[in-house]
């Protein structure tokens, strides 16, 4: 089985990391309401998807 020769050092550790970082999932408007939601789920505010009512809501 390959094994690397010499250790990487911090810098070659920290260039592969520096991508490693969180980012806020994407969000879109509901075209019912015009609240943010999650693409492709079912809008919290009025329970539509896709232009039909999935959820009822208050």
């Amino acid at each position: 089985m390959p094994v690397p020769k010499r250790k990487k050092g911090r810098s070659a550790t920290n260039h592969r990391r520096s991508s490693h970082t969180i980012e806020a999932p994407a969000r879109s408007l509901c075209p019912q309401c015009h609240q943010p939601k999650l693409p492709h789920r079912v809008c919290p505010e009025c329970g539509y998807y896709d232009g039909k009512e999935i959820v009822e809501t208050e």
